[in-house]
């Protein structure tokens, strides 16, 4: 007997197997992509929040 070998794997077993080895890639990249739009978001409002800034202290005051 080969100990290494039992056969072929159920359905269900296969597709468990598929689960653990790529569903953690998988949701490294969807972590990862959220993130970098949180980012972009962010940094959008900052550059919008300093180009308001900067009209504002090229305005004169009244």
């Amino acid at each position: 007997m080969n100990p290494w070998h039992l056969g072929t794997l159920h359905p269900i077993e296969q597709a468990l197997t598929v689960v653990l080895a790529f569903g953690p890639f998988v949701l490294l990249g969807i972590v990862v992509l959220v993130r970098r739009r949180q980012d972009a978001r962010e940094e959008a409002a900052e550059r919008a929040e300093s180009a308001e800034r900067e009209v504002a202290d090229r305005t004169p005051e009244a």
